[in-house]
């Protein structure tokens, strides 16, 4: 029998090829949430395709199962691109924009992130809950859920049933703000910029603040969709913030400083010289949308649901607190915004 004389010149390539199955399996189910935002089906359309990625991903994965095959893949998918797609996120805001919120919205938002995550934190102790969970509801209800969860979870480094289940808490009462909080804003004496910094201070996903935002009216929607922005930025502090806490000289182990979020603020900056054209956020938004989802739907195909509901009521109850925390604060700041 013939011999390979240089067998190691076959290693990378079989390498390669090993991250091939767990890439193509997310990436086909990324491309899935994507088409069914693009089909904008009322009431469907309403959740990002972030979520529809982790959650079709979870489907597959309880259902046919996911092929051991996959693994080393699925792992790839959980750092390259959700760190991409992070840094990305950033082309999306510009200095500009933030301080269009004026200086008592961006105190309000700033208060509002910062009391939601050391309030929320403190009822999941209360409540038993663990801390790593209850941090990443904390991130996702204070900040801008499903970007803000992965993005916190580098630090965190929760298994992907907490990672599951914080998404899948803050998209809920999330989307229960998005139905109940115009019906509410309709019966206040708000008007549009006030709506709008509550609908963009306290509501969870991007695409729900759109959604709630506009059903006020066209400068309401603006108003909010400017203080979403403001609290996008924002997650690049607190996740530095994060990493720098988390790397305790005591410790033996620290967790990794999330170098990423500065590229996060690069782009950031990038965007506010007026270099990057309207179609080309447009284009990176996509790009960035594609590359969360491909790592989301890695999180999906790696959630045993068995173990999803073994962590109880507690992280469900956490992330209902946390949401009327932020929205009862920020709904009275807006009311008594001095103008």
């Amino acid at each position: 029998m013939q011999t390979d004389p240089n067998p190691d010149q076959n290693a990378p390539a079989a390498s390669l090829a090993s991250y091939f199955p767990g890439v193509a399996l997310a990436a086909l189910i990324a491309f899935f949430s994507l088409i069914i935002k693009a089909l904008k089906i009322p009431l469907l359309a309403n959740l990002s395709p972030l979520m529809w990625a982790v959650m079709l991903g979870m489907v597959v994965r309880n259902t046919i199962g996911r092929p051991e095959i996959a693994r080393r893949g699925l792992a790839l998918c959980l750092r390259t691109p959700l760190r991409t797609g992070i840094v990305l996120l950033g082309l999306q805001v510009t200095l500009a924009e933030i301080l269009g919120v004026g200086t008592f919205g961006l105190l309000t938002l700033v208060v509002a992130l910062a009391a939601t995550f050391w309030v929320t934190r403190v009822i999941g102790r209360r409540l038993g809950v663990a801390p790593g969970l209850a941090t990443l509801i904390a991130a996702g209800t204070s900040v801008c859920g499903a970007s803000a969860i992965v993005a916190a979870n580098t630090v965190v480094g929760e298994d992907d049933e907490a990672v599951a289940y914080s998404l899948a808490t803050v998209t809920l009462f999330g989307t229960v703000a998005m139905f109940l909080y115009p019906t509410i804003g309709a019966l206040l004496p708000l008007d549009d910029a006030a709506y709008g910094l509550w609908i963009g201070g306290s509501v969870h996903e991007v695409a729900q603040v759109v959604a709630a935002g506009f059903a006020h009216g066209q400068a309401s929607g603006q108003a909010a969709t400017v203080a979403k922005l403001a609290r996008v930025l924002m997650l690049a502090p607190l996740v530095l913030a994060m990493g720098f806490a988390a790397r305790d000289p005591a410790r033996r182990s620290r967790a990794p400083m999330p170098w990423f979020v500065f590229g996060f603020l690069g782009m950031a900056l990038l965007a506010g010289t007026g270099l990057v054209s309207a179609e080309w956020r447009a284009d990176a938004n996509f790009l960035t949308q594609a590359l969360l989802a491909l790592a989301l739907a890695a999180v999906g195909l790696e959630t045993d649901l068995g173990k999803l509901v073994a962590q109880g009521w507690r992280p469900l109850a956490l992330g209902a607190c946390a949401t009327l925390f932020i929205g009862a604060g920020t709904l009275a700041a807006a009311l008594l915004w001095p103008r």
